[in-house]
C-alpha cells in the first residue's frame, strides 16, 4: 500500500451472480458488480496513509530475512472471478468472507503480502481482542457468525516473527493467541490476531482456509487484499494462476466503471507480455523487495523525444536500488533521482513558464501548474513508459496532468525519495484505460489497451 497516493475500487454486493465454468480443472467463474465512489476528505486522507506504506514496512523488515520467491505458485487453482469497479482514489474490492459469507471491503494492493480485514464480535459487543481504541467500522467482520473462522494459537508454526516470507512481528497475547502488529511507514498501526478463514464465492465454491489478519485496532475502515508474490499473499495462498484489473480514465468526480478478474481474462489474447525479472540473492539486500512484481522498464519518452536516461537506472544495482515495480496500491509513478531529474528537465523546457513556483503537492509532486490543463498538456505532449519486448504504456497529453484540487494540476510523477524508497514504482495513474494482468503461472505481466469503462 502507498504512503501517499492510492487508487480505490469499491465492490458493492447489492446483487451478484455466479456461473460455474466447465473447464478441465473444474474451475468456477463469478461476476459481481463493483462500484467506486470518490472518497470523503477524511477517508481520502487515511487511505493516502495506508497503501505503499505496507511495501515500505515489509521492505524494511525483509532486509534481514532469507526470502525465497521462486515458489510463488504451486498447485494452481484456475479461479475465474470477475468484478466491475469505478475509479476513484483507492482500489477497494468487496469480497465474500466466511461461512455464510460477509462482504468485506479491502484495498487491492499488489505491493503487500498480508491480507487483513476489520473484525468485531458484534454479537457479544466486544472485539476479538480486549483492546480497541476506536469504534469498529459498521461493516466489520463478525467472527461469531462464521462457522469456518479460527484463530491461530501462539503454538502455531506461523506465529513466528522471522519465518521465511513472513515479515510481520508476532507475539502471544494474554489469551495465548497469535497477535500481530503492522506498522506502516507513516506510523499508522494495524494490529489484531492472525486467523484462518475462507473466501466463499458460493455454496459450492470457496478457497481453503487462508491465513489473514483480523484487525481490531487500525486507523483504516477497510482491510487490505495483499497480492504480491509472498507465500502468504492472497494470490499465493489461493494458488491463483493469474489476476487482472482495468482502471478507467478519471473523469473528475464522475463515476466510471472498470473491471477486475481472478483467473482467466477473456481479453488476454490481445495482451502484450513482458517477463517478471528475477535476481540472485546478492542483489536483494538492502534495498530490494523480492516479493514485488519487478519488470523491465527501459526508457521514458516525452513527445517524440526519448529522454537520455541510462537503462541501468531502471534496474537494481548490487544493493537493490533502482528496482522497477508495477503496483496497484500506489496512485502516481515514482522515479529514482536520475530518472526523475531528466523528466523534470524536459517538462521545464517545454512548459517551464507555466510551472507553479515553490509548490509541492502532498510532499511528492513538484511539477504542478495553474491555468488551463488542456493548453499545458499541449505544450508537454504525450508520455511513453517503454518496457522490454517493445511494450509501451502511452499517457495521452489529455491525461498527463492530474487535477489535485484548487485549480492546480500536477504531472503524475514524483521522486521515489519522497516515499523513502530507492525504487521506481509504476503507479495506477499510468495504468488507466488498459488491462494489467499478473500471470503468475508463466511469471509475466501483460498489458492490453482497453476502454475500461466498457470492460464489464
Amino acid at each position: 500500500m502507498a504512503s501517499t497516493f492510492v487508487l480505490c475500487l469499491i465492490l458493492f454486493d447489492s446483487f451478484f451472480y455466479l456461473s460455474l465454468a466447465a473447464q478441465n480443472d473444474a474451475s468456477f467463474s463469478a461476476a459481481f458488480p463493483l462500484t467506486s465512489t470518490p472518497l470523503s476528505s477524511s477517508s481520502s486522507s487515511s487511505k493516502h496513509a495506508s497503501s505503499k506504506t505496507s511495501f515500505v514496512a515489509s521492505l524494511a523488515a525483509s532486509k534481514n530475512d532469507n526470502i525465497n520467491n521462486n515458489k510463488v505458485v504451486q498447485q494452481q487453482s484456475s479461479y475465474n472471478y470477475k468484478s466491475s469497479f469505478k475509479y476513484s482514489m483507492a482500489l477497494i474490492v468487496s469480497l465474500p468472507i466466511g461461512t455464510p459469507p460477509q462482504s468485506q471491503q479491502m484495498v487491492l494492493d499488489t505491493g503487500s503480502q498480508l491480507s487483513w480485514i476489520q473484525c468485531h464480535d458484534k454479537k457479544n459487543g466486544a472485539p476479538v481482542t480486549p483492546r480497541r481504541l476506536s469504534p469498529p467500522p459498521t461493516t466489520s467482520f463478525d467472527p461469531s457468525l462464521s462457522s469456518t473462522f479460527s484463530v491461530l494459537p501462539c503454538t502455531h508454526p506461523m506465529c513466528k516473527p522471522r519465518i521465511p516470507d513472513f515479515t510481520l512481528p508476532t507475539s502471544c497475547d494474554q489469551r495465548k493467541l497469535c497477535h500481530y502488529s503492522y506498522f506502516y511507514a507513516d506510523g499508522t498501526l494495524a494490529e489484531g490476531n492472525l486467523v484462518r478463514e475462507k473466501f466463499t464465492f458460493s455454496n459450492s465454491q470457496s478457497t481453503p482456509p487462508l491465513v489473514l489478519g483480523c484487525a481490531t485496532e487500525s486507523a483504516e475502515d477497510k482491510g487490505i487484499l495483499g497480492m504480491n508474490q509472498g507465500r502468504l499473499s492472497f494470490a499465493s495462498q489461493s494458488k491463483l494462476q493469474k489476476f487482472s484489473y482495468c482502471v478507467p480514465a478519471r473523469q473528475g468526480n464522475a463515476a466510471a466503471s472498470g473491471g477486475f478478474y481472478l483467473g482467466q481474462n477473456p481479453s488476454s489474447n490481445t495482451f502484450q507480455y513482458i517477463p517478471l525479472l528475477t535476481f540472485p540473492e546478492s542483489q536483494r539486500m538492502p534495498n530490494f523487495d523480492p516479493l514485488a512484481y519487478t519488470i523491465g522498464l527501459v526508457g521514458i519518452r516525452i513527445g517524440a523525444k526519448k529522454l537520455a536516461i541510462p537503462e541501468s537506472v531502471f534496474k537494481p544495482d548490487a544493493g537493490g536500488s533502482g528496482q522497477t515495480m508495477i503496483d496497484s496500491g500506489t496512485q502516481y509513478t515514482f522515479l529514482v533521482e536520475e530518472a526523475y531529474n531528466k523528466v523534470r528537465e524536459e517538462v521545464v523546457r517545454l512548459a517551464g513558464p507555466k510551472l507553479k513556483k515553490d509548490y509541492v503537492y502532498g510532499g511528492a509532486l513538484d511539477m504542478c501548474f495553474d491555468g488551463n490543463p488542456t493548453a499545458i498538456g499541449e505544450l508537454i505532449g504525450e508520455m511513453g513508459l517503454q518496457f522490454e519486448k517493445g511494450v509501451e504504456i502511452v499517457i495521452p497529453k489529455e491525461r498527463i496532468l492530474d487535477d489535485v484540487g484548487g485549480g492546480v494540476h500536477c504531472l503524475g510523477m514524483g521522486r521515489s525519495e519522497s516515499l523513502g524508497v530507492a525504487s521506481n514504482i509504476v503507479g495506477n495513474f499510468h495504468q488507466q484505460n488498459m488491462w494489467v494482468e499478473f500471470d503468475l503461472a508463466n511469471k509475466r505481466v501483460g498489458f492490453g489497451k482497453a476502454d475500461c469503462s466498457k470492460s464489464v
